[in-house]
């Protein structure tokens, strides 16, 4: 029994290393010029990368859920938890992030001859994963609060990208597919990971509004966005959290 949480665990890393596989799989980019224009066909393969990183996520949060159940927790299971998280929402979300810089360079003369130099920058985000979550393990002072951005959150905003391509809301698309645009997510996204940033924990101690608004805000907002803006809801619920964790900064430590 004591054993059940770390195999969620373990399904966590097999959920991030299919959608590896899927991320690397594309079936290559076809562009088609028409009427002037390039016309973007997206590979399935991404979206459904995309799909499993949502499922790691389910299984991230259920296998603390399941070892609280079975009072199973152990340092092995926070380092196994730590080695998964660093393949699912780091390596798996840097890759995407390959794909779409590699995207975007292919839409322009000569753009598949782009040197793999320029792509490169997708690393820092594997690279900020594994350090928060090196140091999370190692600090023991964040209970209602966290320092810098949740590696998960990272990653499943990233892992919301090849959807909002294929749905296309509000004709998102140019701007993702944007070289200036991914170039900044790959620095501001690895940022915050690394950052001192006070940032909301999401934990309840008990259901009373004036000790939990922050919250509870964030929780109104996300179902407002939900049911607003459909997959373009996950990148702004990602910015409400940041914006309510800073004006909340000195209620939530």
């Amino acid at each position: 029994m004591k054993q059940i949480p770390n195999i969620f665990t373990l399904l966590n890393l097999v959920a991030g290393f299919i959608a590896i596989i899927l991320t690397l799989q594309t079936g290559e980019t076809i562009l088609n010029l028409q009427g002037g224009e390039w016309k973007i066909y997206l590979p399935e393969k991404i979206w459904w990368a995309s799909i499993f990183l949502g499922l790691a996520a389910v299984i991230d949060f259920l296998d603390g859920f399941v070892a609280r159940l079975f009072k199973a927790t152990s340092e092995m299971g926070k380092q196994l938890d730590s080695l998964a998280d660093v393949v699912s929402f780091g390596v798996a979300p840097g890759l995407i992030l390959f794909q779409l810089l590699r995207i975007s360079f292919a839409q322009q003369p000569d753009g598949l001859e782009t040197p793999i130099f320029w792509l490169m920058p997708c690393i820092l985000f594997p690279m900020a994963a594994a350090w928060r979550l090196a140091r999370f393990n190692l600090d023991t002072t964040q209970r209602n609060h966290f320092e810098g951005l949740p590696t998960p959150a990272a990653g499943l905003l990233v892992a919301s990208f090849p959807l909002l391509l294929l749905y296309n809301p509000l004709g998102i698309q140019p701007i993702l597919l944007n070289q200036w645009v991914l170039y900044t997510i790959c620095l501001v996204i690895p940022w915050l990971m690394v950052s001192k940033l006070t940032l909301l924990n999401l934990k309840f101690k008990s259901f009373s509004f004036t000790e939990n608004k922050s919250r509870y805000i964030l929780l109104a907002v996300s179902a407002a966005c939900i049911a607003l803006l459909g997959w373009l809801s996950i990148p702004a619920i990602f910015i409400t959290y940041i914006l309510v964790s800073l004006f909340f900064k000195n209620q939530i430590k």
